[in-house]
């Protein structure tokens, strides 16, 4: 049990969202960075869907009101328990009166507070994440705010205590294979983003397709958890095509009439009728979230053999640090 000391706003709890309502017209939603929740839930024992905070602006503050084992997963921030640096990507117990807190941003955008059995509240829809275009989920269906008071949901064989220093693990950006860079400038520091040919793709002009690979995008600050607007060369038609709205998900790149395309992420509506150039694989989601409204992104066009290999490399390092993170709970018992 934790409460709010302090926030600025914008922080929810957020799971692996509501997969299953998609066709209601219900976002999928949960957390911006999955592969950091899961990492998370991994280092505890938790369900790989267990809620947890998504912390979103920094400096955030928490109490500890009950002794806890704990994880922060995700972006690079300053983690202290009582003053005491914690690493990221770690696993480490708290104890009753000892204060957690979150600052100094270095690189990343969104940070996870996981809790052991994961925080208890709520199912709205098969899932415990805060939609908040719908004020529902979550806690209340809002953003968190400073008093707020955190439960954990009951373990019937609750982890003991993890020993002093933790334990934690390497980062994704460390662990798994980093996209080949699209630009032979040695300074370019673009977030690379696999994508897979959309249904309309073939239906831009071979100047846009060219320029869709070639320039570097930039995430502007009219982006959200529903979509990432990018700022860059203008993509065009051969001919204006009249469609229909029609299903999309996270991941797929629409561009509007404007010229300047839309990664739909985490709350993406369920349908649109904007073209489709591209859909960024899943496993380079995380590489999106985690990376900060103002830099840039380059697009590399991958096939569907590639993407199985790099969902198959994820997952695999999933399996391979709970495999690790259960070997340890193990000799605790």
């Amino acid at each position: 049990m934790i409460r709010i000391a302090y926030t600025i706003g914008l922080s929810t709890i957020q799971d692996l969202g509501r997969d299953h309502n998609y066709r209601h017209g219900v976002s999928i939603g949960g957390a911006m960075d999955r592969l950091a929740l899961e990492m998370g839930n991994a280092l505890l024992g938790n369900d790989r869907s267990a809620a947890a905070i998504e912390v979103t602006l920094f400096p955030i503050k928490f109490e500890i009101l009950a002794n806890v084992n704990i994880a922060v997963t995700g972006a690079d921030c300053s983690i202290e328990l009582d003053g005491q640096q914690i690493n990221p990507n770690w696993a480490f117990h708290a104890v009753k009166g000892q204060t957690l807190s979150l600052s100094k941003l270095n690189s990343g955008s969104f940070a996870y507070v996981h809790l052991a059995g994961g925080i208890d509240v709520p199912e709205v829809l098969g899932s415990r994440s805060t939609y908040l275009r719908c004020a529902f989920g979550g806690l209340e269906g809002r953003m968190l705010r400073n008093g707020d008071i955190l439960h954990t949901v009951q373990q019937p064989a609750p982890m003991p205590p993890i020993a002093r220093g933790g334990f934690g693990a390497i980062a994704p950006e460390l662990g798994l294979t980093k996209p080949e860079r699209a630009s032979s400038v040695a300074a370019d520091t673009a977030t690379i983003l696999r994508y897979l040919p959309a249904a309309e793709h073939d239906n831009f002009d071979d100047a846009s397709l060219d320029s869709l690979v070639s320039a570097p995008w930039q995430i502007t600050p009219q982006s959200s958890r529903a979509g990432y607007r990018l700022a860059g060369p203008n993509l065009s038609m051969i001919e204006k095509l009249e469609m229909r709205s029609h299903g999309i998900v996270p991941g797929v790149i629409q561009v509007p009439p404007g010229g300047a395309p839309i990664i739909q992420t985490a709350d993406s509506q369920t349908s649109g009728g904007y073209p489709k150039i591209g859909t960024v694989i899943e496993p380079d989601m995380w590489r999106l979230a985690q990376t900060r409204i103002g830099n840039p992104v380059r697009f590399q066009k991958t096939t569907y053999e590639e993407a199985l290999v790099a969902h198959r490399e994820m997952t695999g390092f999933l399996d391979k640090l709970r495999a690790l993170s259960k070997a340890y709970r193990d000799l605790l018992k």
